[in-house]
């Protein structure tokens, strides 16, 4: 028997089962699972638009992150590639360039910048626009030109920019990033809702009294020197940015640079995401004698902010035992970081003589535990990597905003 004679035999012998089953059934899936069956059957399709059936799903989705990974090879070839916590032993793939074909880029080079729920931010990098991409209502969109006109994929910082959907309103977002225009930070924001960028001038203020780490703040980072950064602080409800610049105090003083260069080979890699500082540290690789590219990570750290915003602390140190898991040779690496009610997830993204390698850490600020997750092989050699993000909260809508006839781009 052929597969489709046999998922259609499956699908007929489900149908039997009582429709409560089946919805249990299908809540123990995730979000790219479930939407292909609105196509199996009309059955199926009025038990995932049920709303009792929607509010249950979305519940669960709401804890559940997920890690997505762009690669491509020519924009024909494009692949988002998700994998969650909740589904450990595959990756899903959705084909980006069949969403983008209703904007025509026409083999255009895209860079993935942000996820956040259902949206999607991508890059051109040849005439500078952005185009923003929901994958449960299947709906494409170029966003007007920012203020400070066409941006080439270089431009963007992954620490100085961020992605928020509005939960109140489907498929409505908005996307900030803080820049220096005239020697003066200035955050530049986008609604979906009015389809409109505002400029907004950033206040210097003394942190005294500040308590930048939760409370709904976004945190932008403008610059990171070897002893100061420079953070943007916005709370959307508030139309005056802040900025703070919080030092790095080292007892070893070595400073919180970048990395200094030992032969070709850099010791520290820094990533920053919501408030928190992930510092990579490695150790250079030998070739006969002689310092090469290769380096191996020995050491993770964590830091964040101070309560007051006056400093960086740090947090906690990643278990020898698991840095000894995680420890690989790599030539290149980058990665991404986040918090979200209280847990921190780091990402890591490191490629060796073409192989590309995945790390995903979890750090508990309430249990003060690290977590490692294993992630599988998502087959990237000869790929170029395109973009890194987690994101959480991906949510069926009702079935008035959504486009039943699409959704068989989410594949596994």
């Amino acid at each position: 028997m052929d597969r489709s004679s046999s998922s259609t035999s499956n699908a007929i012998g489900l149908c039997l089962l009582p429709s409560e089953l089946i919805q249990s059934i299908f809540l123990s899936l995730v979000l790219p699972e479930i939407l292909p069956l609105k196509l199996v059957s009309k059955f199926f399709s009025s038990i995932i638009s049920d709303h009792t059936f929607i509010r249950q799903c979305n519940t669960l989705s709401s804890s559940t992150t997920w890690l997505f990974v762009y690669k491509k090879l020519w924009l024909r070839d494009a692949v988002l590639h998700a994998f969650t916590n909740r589904s450990s032993n595959r990756w899903f793939r959705i084909p980006i360039s069949e969403l983008l074909k209703p904007v025509q880029f026409h083999g255009e080079d895209l860079y993935f910048l942000a996820a956040s729920g259902n949206v999607f931010l991508f890059a051109s990098n040849t005439v500078g626009e952005i185009i923003a991409v929901d994958l449960v209502n299947v709906t494409v969109k170029k966003i007007p030109p920012c203020p400070l006109g066409p941006r080439g994929t270089s431009s963007w910082r992954r620490s100085g920019m961020k992605l928020v959907i509005d939960p109140t309103c489907s498929g409505q977002f908005s996307f900030m990033f803080a820049e220096f225009v005239g020697n003066r930070p200035v955050l530049f924001v986008y609604s979906s809702q009015t389809d409109t960028w505002k400029s907004l001038e950033v206040r210097e203020i003394s942190p005294n009294g500040l308590l930048p780490r939760g409370e709904g703040h976004v945190f932008l980072n403008l610059v990171n020197e070897p002893r100061e950064s420079v953070l943007v602080i916005y709370t959307p409800d508030c139309d005056t940015p802040i900025v703070i610049r919080p030092k790095f105090i080292d007892l070893n003083n070595r400073g919180l640079t970048i990395g200094f260069n030992w032969g070709n080979a850099i010791d520290r890699l820094h990533v920053y995401g919501d408030g928190y500082l992930m510092i990579v540290k490695s150790k250079g690789g030998e070739n006969n004698g002689n310092i090469c590219n290769m380096r191996v990570l020995e050491g993770v750290e964590l830091w964040g902010l101070s309560l007051d915003g006056r400093n960086w602390e740090f947090v906690s140190r990643v278990p020898s035992e698991v840095i000894k898991v995680i420890e690989k040779p790599y030539g290149a690496m980058m990665g991404c970081l986040e918090e979200n009610n209280g847990v921190i997830r780091g990402a890591l993204v490191s490629n060796y003589k073409g192989f590309w390698n995945m790390t995903w850490l979890t750090f508990d600020t309430k249990l003060n535990k690290w977590t490692w997750i294993s992630l599988p092989d998502c087959k990237m050699k000869g790929w170029n990597m395109a973009g890194i993000s987690f994101s959480s909260g991906l949510t069926l809508h009702n079935p008035k905003h959504s486009n039943n006839e699409k959704t068989s781009h989410l594949t596994t």
